[in-house]
């Protein structure tokens, strides 16, 4: 491999993805790759999925095979510190509690967000041939993945700007009252910070390089919560390449009190086959015995992707995509589980800003599109469809 793979492994708490993580690690690690397998989950347990300690560095586990938990309080005082602390002189000088200032300097999620930084610098040191990655729950999941593109809008128009009014009105606001006003070194601070988070964006962005994998039970409430995050990653162009189904009761399980918790479990195996089709569907049964361990996480892996090789990209479509047409030219991007009413979309300028639920995405127009007008858009089938004159 001229380049890591990286596999994303994300679902709701307590469906088993550091389990299926760490198995997706062994099954590489055992078929000859160099394979790091990390964890961005505050909670971190892949420790105990693999039975082996680790700490914020690569750590050996097998033959090939090596573990990380990153610390994201560290990662945080290392590239937030220095913002963090111009914050407080603000929150300070405005007359907030230096206590209650320390809480209001750090965003929600932002640590999870500054651990996946370190995907970078791993993807591009040769070390490795496939790294997989235990992502945190599903909603800090999207928060880290999505902040990149959000933030890259606001730092594309304000970051300029700002810095120009701060040379020009930040000695006049220091010596009439005392305001703490951003130097060189906080915009330094925001510019190094806004193009690691770019870094990221663009490597989990890159679907030869990147897949995401959606991990569930079969249960209602876990289904349909993965059903959102298909379509929020669609909207931030993270291409998801499966759906792993964890937790099937055994075929050999025959007991008739478990007849109606089967009968449930076939039903929504049923539903996610359809409704994530064409994207593969791998499945796996709950185990006799807990799964922690090497010698546990193989047979579960086998089991998993049986002769599928699992650092491949399981699927092969595109998220966005535009192509000319016969009255001017169409751009398409997959929204999956949506309707008509879940979408909202906005034109400004060389921007299509397209809405779902509590996610915004800027969409940037090719060249192509930029001076053309939208004379229609739909939902249909789980996909946006813009045509341009």
């Amino acid at each position: 491999m001229t380049s890591p793979r990286i596999l994303l492994f994300t679902g709701k708490g307590g469906v088993g993805k550091t389990t299926v993580s760490a198995a997706t690690a062994a099954r590489c690690a055992d078929a000859g790759l160099r394979t790091l397998v990390l964890s961005t989950d505050p909670a971190h347990s892949l420790a105990d999925a693999l039975d082996h300690p680790l700490d914020d560095r690569p750590t050996p586990v097998a033959h090939l095979l090596w573990g990380q938990q990153l610390d994201a309080r560290r990662r945080l005082e290392e590239q937030w510190g220095e913002l963090r602390g111009y914050l407080a002189r603000v929150l300070d000088w405005a007359g907030v509690n230096a206590i209650e200032a320390e809480e209001l300097t750090v965003l929600p999620g932002l640590e999870e967000v500054l651990s996946l930084t370190d995907l970078v610098q791993l993807a591009d040191s040769a070390a490795w041939d496939v790294i997989v990655v235990d992502c945190a729950p599903t909603a800090e999941t999207l928060r880290l993945l999505s902040l990149p593109q959000v933030l890259s809008w606001w730092m594309d128009r304000l970051f300029p700007l700002g810095r120009q009014v701060a040379r020009v009105v930040g000695p006049v606001a220091r010596q009439l009252a005392g305001v703490p006003v951003a130097d060189d070194s906080v915009f330094a601070a925001v510019d190094r910070l806004y193009h690691r988070l770019g870094g990221v964006r663009d490597l989990l962005s890159d679907a030869d390089r990147s897949s995401v994998r959606l991990v569930v039970n079969p249960e209602k409430v876990v289904v349909a919560e993965a059903r959102r995050t298909a379509t929020y990653l669609s909207l931030f162009g993270f291409g998801v390449d499966a759906v792993v189904v964890n937790r099937l009761l055994p075929e050999a399980v025959s007991d008739p009190w478990f007849d109606a918790w089967k009968g449930a479990q076939a039903e929504q195996l049923a539903g996610i086959r359809e409704g994530f089709a064409p994207l593969p569907v791998l499945t796996c049964e709950l185990a006799a015995e807990e799964p922690v361990g090497l010698d546990r996480l193989r047979p579960l892996a086998g089991a998993l992707y049986g002769d599928t090789d699992p650092w491949h990209r399981l699927f092969e479509g595109e998220v966005l995509h535009v192509e000319p047409d016969d009255d001017g030219w169409v751009l398409r991007l997959e929204l999956p589980f949506t309707e008509r009413g879940d979408v909202s979309l906005v034109r400004r300028g060389g921007e299509l800003h397209v809405a779902v639920g509590p996610y915004r995405r800027a969409v940037v127009l090719p060249e192509a599109l930029v001076h053309r007008k939208v004379v229609d858009a739909s939902v249909a089938a789980g996909r946006l469809t813009v045509v341009f004159a």
